[in-house]
């Protein structure tokens, strides 16, 4: 039974992030990307407030590590969120599942960098598998790379690069913090800060704002966000982090399907090919042949 549950769990994770592509597809819709970012971390600041108080976790970071309070709002919500938002306009929710795939061998990049962690050969060519079939993805999807596409992919790229640094520098300066606490007040002032800029830049007409765009918005703040990242406290404690890293490789998959039925769009065999090889060579770099025969 603890079995299923975990196998349920992992599964609710893969379907709510796989889903948050598409969400984010439709609140974009009608709402311009600062403003969409901000109120979808305004909807979820309330619960996880509730949640932390719950817990009792402190809200603050300890004393010491106020820059890195604000180097998390700013490099992990603030930002890569407003670029991912903004992505989605040019480019479709399947494929900004998949480009934000790239996410976890930034991860390893920048571990080799800052970590001194050693990149294996066979990382390496997990590495090259998965970005040249990211490049045929993109040519097989017909992406001419206009101004607009290009500037959307590299958004997404960026945004992924930006994750993959918070992730790294959380790793070694913020080791000790909950993983609450590193939530709760920066995706509130995230919100803030976003929903701010976005009146002042974008000045959104709340009036047209469609109702299926403010589905979207609670969706991605209340499930999403706040549900998301419940389940994956819970299996953080069940599962090895291994193991739930390939959450990230599985939720590309539920993404480009749904996204496909949502958009119409024909899942070509190409398209199918690419992905899965994509996904394999990303999962070679989890997996270092050489770490597990050394043992």
């Amino acid at each position: 039974m603890a079995g299923l549950i975990t196998s349920v769990l992992f599964l609710i994770v893969c379907l709510s992030w796989g889903t948050t592509w598409l969400g984010i597809k439709i609140a974009v819709e009608s709402v311009p990307p600062l403003t969409a970012a901000g109120l979808r971390f305004l909807i979820a600041f309330p619960l996880f407030l509730s949640f932390a108080a719950w817990r009792r976790e402190p809200l603050l970071f300890p004393k010491g590590s106020r820059w890195f309070f604000l180097f998390v709002t700013l490099s992990y919500f603030s930002l890569p969120y407003y670029l991912l938002n903004y992505g989605e306009m040019h480019v479709s929710s399947g494929l900004t599942a998949l480009l934000f795939s790239c996410m976890p061998v930034f991860i390893l990049l920048f571990s080799a960098l800052f970590l001194r962690e050693k990149i294996y050969a066979s990382q390496v060519l997990g590495i090259a598998i998965g970005f040249a079939s990211l490049f045929m993805i993109i040519r097989s999807q017909g992406l001419h790379l206009d101004h607009a596409e290009l500037f959307g992919v590299l958004a997404i790229l960026t945004a992924a690069i930006l994750h993959a640094l918070c992730y790294v520098v959380t790793k070694k300066h913020g080791s000790a913090i909950s993983v609450i606490t590193y939530n709760t007040l920066p995706i509130g002032i995230a919100g803030l800060l976003l929903f701010v800029a976005g009146l002042t830049v974008e000045t959104p007409a709340f009036a047209t704002i469609s109702a299926r765009s403010w589905g979207a918005l609670l969706y991605l703040g209340l499930v999403a966000s706040v549900g998301g990242f419940i389940v994956y406290f819970v299996l953080l404690k069940r599962l090895s982090p291994i193991i739930l890293s390939f959450v990230f490789i599985i939720f590309p998959v539920f993404a480009v399907m749904i996204g496909a039925w949502y958009e119409g769009q024909v899942i070509s065999r190409e398209l199918i090919g690419y992905s899965a090889v994509l996904l394999m060579g990303f999962a070679i770099t989890k997996l270092p042949v050489e770490k597990w025969l050394a043992k």
